[in-house]
Formats: structure tokens, sequence, C-alpha cells
């Protein structure tokens, strides 16, 4: 059975700011099922922005894994990361996900994979999904020789990724959070 897939995902760190930007596209196969999906969410009251790419169904399930580590550990993002990351890598269940996350509680900026991974990038930076490469390429280069600011980078990525990779759509969807 081929799955349903979501999937580009950018996040950019700049000026006390950091946006999470996605694209629409759910895809089965090479067929595109839906062009308005929204694959980042507000989590914790609003506190934590969380992207995924990946299967859809598996992005409710680790939605709600990482809102429940979240509540655990009283929003503290890096804990609640590493806790749903050994989760997802040691469990039975969860270890057959398919996905990627990219979280941030706007000081804190992490990818979360069921390998375990947690991990912080050293430029601000993240991209995940199919076009993930091309919208992190293209974060990097509006960081560099723009001013813009970070949501502005984010959707731009995310548009400029969208012409170069079929599995992603230009309805981009971006979430911001301030640094408290």
């Amino acid at each position: 059975m081929t799955e349903f897939r979501g999937t580009t995902i950018v996040a950019v760190a700049r000026g006390g700011r950091v946006a999470v930007a996605g694209d629409g596209q759910v895809t089965m196969g090479n067929v595109i099922l839906k062009g308005t999906a929204k694959k980042i969410r507000r989590l914790h009251d609003g506190h934590v922005i969380a992207g995924f790419a990946g299967s859809t169904a598996d992005a409710f399930t680790l939605f709600e894994k990482f809102e429940a580590k979240l509540s655990e550990f009283r929003g503290n993002l890096r804990r609640a990361a590493v806790e749903l990351a050994k989760d997802w890598r040691t469990d039975r269940v969860l270890r057959r996900l398919e996905a990627l996350m990219v979280v941030t509680d706007g000081k804190g900026l992490m990818l979360l994979s069921g390998t375990g991974d947690v991990v912080e990038p050293d430029d601000g930076v993240l991209g995940i999904g199919s076009g993930g490469s091309f919208a992190l390429a293209a974060a990097r280069a509006l960081l560099l020789h723009s001013d813009l600011p970070a949501g502005e980078i984010a959707r731009e990525a995310v548009r400029i990724a969208s012409e170069i990779c079929v599995f992603t759509n230009g309805n981009v969807v971006s979430e911001e959070i301030e640094a408290s």
C-alpha cells in the first residue's frame, strides 16, 4: 500500500524570532491528494511550534506524543524532545513511524527523528522533507544576502523549493514565535 506523504518544512531563526514554514501538498505515490494540508502546529498553549514531514497518519501520533512530553516536562523543549526521541527509537510501535519533526519554543530549535536524533543547527536553519534541502539552501542564502525577517525568509524558502521539488507546492503556511 502506498503511503500518504507530507513534504517540505523549513525553520529559520533571526532577530530573536523563529519562523517555521511548510507547504500544503500531500501525495500518495506520484498523485497529489491535497494541496492545503497544515503541517505546522502550535503546541503547549501556543508556546511551541512543531513542523512535520513524513507520513500524515504518523504526524498526528507524533504531535500528540510530543504535546504529552511537553506537558510532562512543563514546557522544557530540550527534555521533551530527548524523551520523545528516546521513546520513538525504542518503542515497538513508535519506531515504525516514518517522519521527521522540527520543534521550537523561540529559544531552542531542534530536528527530531525516529532514529533518536535530536539535532540543534549551528546556523539557526533547518529543512526537512523531500524539498527540505532546497528550502534549507534558499533560507541560508537569504540569511546571508538579505535583511529579511525570519518569517519572510522561511516562506520564500518554501516557495523556492516548490519551484524545484515536485512533492512541494507553493501553498505556504507559517508560524512565528518570539524568544521569551
